[in-house]
């Protein structure tokens, strides 16, 4: 959520930004801020007044309580009552602007940084670079939901009929494919100083808010209405939760977080060949890595964040390219997206595996997550948090991009994961 103070001081530059993001009615909205910000301002100049006049009624009605002059004071006491009413009233009005100001300041999304490139589709993002070599497959090669059925390593009908469809069943080597992907992924992260952590994965609506799925995504998100309770849809909501209502001294910071965790999605609206097979589930696994950073190094930190999902990528001997969102494809919350994609040689395409975000103080705001600085002032700090990585499209590009007449072959460096180097 952005600050009122931000948005009062840097108006112009405000909307330069929300444009990017292509917002509708951006200037009408941030007038209607401002605006109603100042109306708090005047209720607040005039509770305050009519709370100094009673403080100052108070005690003249003590002295002359004193001296004996109980008809005035009594008088006095009659105007104080008056006065207390209208402070009432004007503490009512000042709460329901607040509310008002709240209200609308959650829909207005983040400002976004402005090497963001202008755009409205994914069809506008900027590719900023390609890596790896596009494998040539034999002449029989398949896409991976075939595979998964000739190697007997993901039952979907199965999860149709325990769950529903997008909740597939892995078996043998297919579940242990998954066990050896989530264990190098994390072990990677915590070889680079991530503490890993295992969160819930059932949220309340709280932590919902403070890291923007609430109330802009509640419409995916799978809601156990009885325990008012979210199926978290990224472990990057529980954990970045964690430093929620704290202050941190500058001397924590940068503090890193990683962890696995199932991930639920309703993704209400998908349909077609894009979400066959592993494209696109419902429930799915994911590695997730949070920062949280000083504001001066944060975008220092999401370049060593892209760099270190790269690393992952590279080692696993699958060919990626790097994208920078364009304002039109941006999440609610960020300043700065990078997305990674996978080359799939079956389906000819590029699948999205990861999203490296920074929030700047959009979250921290929400969160009210901050730090003392060498001044001992009290600031908001930086959050950032990327996929490390999302196991169903790593998965069906593995199997595809690795298939030979005679089986699938395992990427040497998932060897000592799996305890198998071919799937036959």
């Amino acid at each position: 959520m952005l600050q009122l103070s931000y948005i009062r001081e840097n108006k112009e530059d405000v909307l330069k930004r929300l444009d990017i993001k292509n917002f509708k009615d951006a200037e009408s909205v941030i007038n209607t801020i401002l605006s109603l910000d100042d109306k708090r301002k005047l209720a607040q100049r005039q509770a305050d007044d009519v709370k100094a006049e009673a403080n100052g009624l108070a005690k003249q009605i003590g002295e002359l309580m004193k001296t004996g002059k109980k008809e005035e004071a009594e008088t006095l006491k009659l105007k104080t009552t008056e006065l207390k009413q209208s402070e009432k009233q004007f503490d009512e009005e000042l709460k329901n602007i607040e509310a008002e100001i709240q209200k609308i300041l959650v829909t207005v999304p983040n400002t976004p940084n402005l090497t963001v490139p202008r755009g409205k589709t994914p069809e506008d993002n900027e590719v900023v670079n390609e890596h790896g070599v596009i494998p040539e497959l034999h002449a029989n090669a398949v896409p991976h939901w075939e595979l998964t059925t000739k190697f007997d390593l993901i039952d979907f009908e199965l999860g149709v009929k325990l769950t529903g469809a997008g909740f597939p069943v892995y078996k043998g080597k297919g579940a242990r494919l998954q066990r050896a992907l989530i264990n190098y992924f994390l072990d990677k992260a915590t070889s680079k100083g991530y503490l890993e952590v295992q969160p819930p994965i059932l949220v309340n609506a709280d932590s919902g808010y403070g890291t923007g799925q609430l109330p802009d995504k509640e419409g995916q998100m799978y809601h156990c209405q009885v325990d008012d309770l979210y199926l978290i849809p990224t472990a990057e909501v529980p954990i970045t939760n964690i430093y929620r209502d704290v202050i941190l001294k500058e001397s924590d910071l940068p503090i890193k977080n990683c962890g696995y965790t199932p991930c639920f999605r309703r993704e209400a609206g998908s349909y077609g060949k894009d979400v066959r097979g592993l494209n696109r589930l419902h429930q799915f696994d994911k590695v997730e890595i949070v920062q949280i950073t000083n504001p001066e190094k944060s975008y220092e930190t999401l370049e060593t964040m892209r760099e270190f999902v790269s690393s992952l990528l590279q080692e696993l001997e699958l060919p990626y390219r790097t994208l920078k969102l364009c304002g039109g494809d941006m999440s609610f919350g960020s300043a700065l997206t990078y997305d990674l994609e996978v080359w799939s040689a079956a389906q000819k395409r590029w699948l999205e595996v990861s999203s490296v975000s920074n929030f700047e103080t959009f979250q921290t705001n929400r969160l009210k997550c901050r730090y003392k600085d060498a001044n001992g002032k009290t600031q908001l700090a930086h959050s950032l948090n990327g996929s490390a990585l999302a196991l169903p499209r790593i998965v069906a590009s593995l199997l595809e991009n690795n298939q030979t007449e005679n089986g699938i072959k395992i990427p040497k460096v998932l060897v000592p994961y799996t305890g198998f180097d071919m799937i036959a």
